[in-house]
């Protein structure tokens, strides 16, 4: 994939103070040089790029190298070897992986098979499910997904179809789970299933379904329209799981894996807007390369006008994000607050691309161009994580409740 960086880490584009702890900024730092020194050499020798993704066996070398160096599990809670950290320097260490243009940086923290999938069921789960699953999945030798949506149950998480009926010691589950991230790669998932008598009621138990059992599949073969191939469907007939992997409660399985949204939503930002980064970065180096007419189109007012609206689009986002986090932090719900920096962040990403391939003219159309990959990928935000319009119904919903 042709990128205009020329230096390995990239100097930021502006010069603004850093607003994490000294922490992140260590942090930050021996990151950058693992995934432009370390992860950037394995990416050359295996020719991995963010459209010819890495296969199963060269990802665990990098979850393992990443947890020798104490990255992988640094969002976990403390008791599991987490590092404690606060939302605002998790956002601001996220965004500078993504930002990294690194086709790895989904890996360094495991977010689609790794700590974040568990971390929030440590405090429900049994001292079983804490060995076979949680600890496997943390030290990274093992790969979860979380499955939830199916053909009738996406924005609307409580309609799953997918049936867990009891039998004596297990339970026999029948259906099938579409787009799940990570499931390709995934030993385990953590897997939504209604366990109602009554079809027409909604009670759905979460449970820990292990991908190898019998009855039991993964199908893949789709990519995304931004060329990655991470995706795919799980299909249960007549798969047995133990009672002992039942998570919690029965029916309280939405909210245990809505019990984080509020954050969820929050830490989804920082990999828009460190894509954004890439973009706005690539739009301006070519914008000082490329020369029309005699000089560089840069000097055109036109170029200028959407560079600056692209940088002010920028730091505003950037500033919702920040200041949601800080709400967090400070012990704020900010369920509106966080709906309100996933709609906005994903929709102005998605239009700093737009800009960005704009600049680049016949360049930016052509597949192998970042910028066109960023385009493809930055729209996939605005539907993934909950789509923007039901970012509006959430924030729309907090701002008609009964007040007081």
């Amino acid at each position: 994939m042709k990128t205009d960086s020329v230096n390995p880490i990239p100097a930021p584009l502006f010069n603004v103070p850093f607003e994490g702890s000294e922490r992140a900024v260590e942090l930050i730092g021996r990151i950058n040089e693992f995934l432009h020194g370390e992860l950037a050499a394995l990416a050359r020798e295996h020719g991995t790029d963010h459209e010819h993704g890495a296969d199963r066996a060269l990802l665990q070398q990098v979850w393992k190298r990443s947890h020798e160096l104490g990255f992988y599990g640094m969002t976990l809670p403390t008791a599991m070897g987490g590092l404690g950290l606060s939302v605002l320097d998790h956002v601001l260490i996220k965004e500078a992986i993504y930002a990294s243009g690194s086709p790895f940086a989904p890996h360094v923290f495991g977010e689609l098979s790794g700590p974040p999938r568990v971390g929030a069921l440590a405090r429900k789960a049994t001292p079983y499910q804490l060995q076979q699953f949680i600890t496997p999945v943390a030290q990274a030798d093992k790969a979860i997904c979380f499955a939830l949506t199916e053909a009738e149950a996406g924005s609307d998480a409580g309609a799953v179809q997918t049936r867990a009926v009891r039998d004596g010691d297990s339970f026999v589950i029948d259906g099938r789970k579409r787009f799940i991230s990570g499931s390709p790669f995934a030993d385990y998932a953590v897997l939504m299933a209604s366990t109602a008598s009554d079809p027409a009621e909604r009670e759905v138990t979460a449970f820990f379904v292990d991908l190898k059992a019998p009855g039991v599949r993964v199908e893949t073969g789709y990519k995304t329209m931004a060329g990655q191939s991470h995706t795919g469907d799980i299909v249960l007939e007549g798969c047995r799981v133990p009672a002992a992997n039942q998570i919690g409660e029965p029916g309280r399985g939405l909210a245990l894996a809505l019990g984080r949204i509020t954050v969820n939503r929050l830490l989804h930002c920082p990999a828009m807007l460190g894509l954004a980064q890439l973009a706005l970065r690539d739009a301006r180096d070519y914008a000082l390369q490329r020369r029309q007419f005699g000089r560089a189109i840069g000097d055109f007012q036109a170029i200028q006008h959407m560079l600056a609206d692209m940088a002010t689009e920028l730091c505003a986002a950037r500033a919702l994000m920040l200041g949601t986090a800080r709400q967090i932090d400070a012990g704020s719900e900010a369920r509106a607050e966080a709906s309100m920096a996933k709609l906005f962040c994903s929709e102005t990403a998605f239009r700093i691309a737009d800009r960005a391939v704009q600049i680049h003219g016949g360049e930016g159309i052509v597949q192998g161009r970042r910028v066109e990959f960023l385009f493809r990928m930055l729209r996939m935000y605005r539907v993934l994580t909950g789509t923007s319009e039901i970012q509006r119904n959430t924030i729309a919903k907090e701002l008609l409740a009964p007040q007081g």
